[in-house]
């Protein structure tokens, strides 16, 4: 059965810098992406984007907010909603936390993101929003 999930983007910001990652594993392996992850059963978005970044990156965040909803189809058949935070960053040092899920992360600027992009962040970049009125 096919099945829509939902994830949760989070554009973590410091020093007008967001930090980005490379996935690693069968979703989107190689791509560049915000932190992020499965929503859980009863939790908060924004709870949900503070712990994904604890446990990808170990940094804590501060003052997450809604930023849009993007409906994602990746080529290897699965769909995605994903829900976008923006945090700032609050203590830590990033580093890869889940070796299992990323190869490598970094701060870059809004201008000169790396490259290929996670779908999810192509389509969140691209204005392909889900309207919420």
């Amino acid at each position: 059965m096919n099945q829509v999930r939902v994830g949760v983007g989070v554009l973590i910001w410091k020093d007008e810098k967001i930090l980005m990652m490379r996935r690693l594993g069968s979703h989107g392996q190689g791509t560049w992406s915000a932190p992020g992850g499965h929503l859980e059963f009863g939790e908060d978005p924004f709870e949900c984007a503070r712990r994904e970044t604890r446990e990808e990156v170990d940094i804590e965040i501060d003052n997450p907010r809604f930023k849009g909803i993007t409906n994602d189809i990746f080529e290897e058949g699965k769909h995605y909603i994903t829900i976008w935070v923006e945090a700032d960053y609050a203590k830590g040092e990033a580093k890869i936390n889940s070796k299992d899920e990323l190869t490598e992360l970094d701060w870059f600027s809004f201008e000169n993101l790396p490259s290929p992009l996670f779908q999810s962040m192509k389509n969140y970049l691209a204005g392909n929003l889900i309207e919420t009125k």
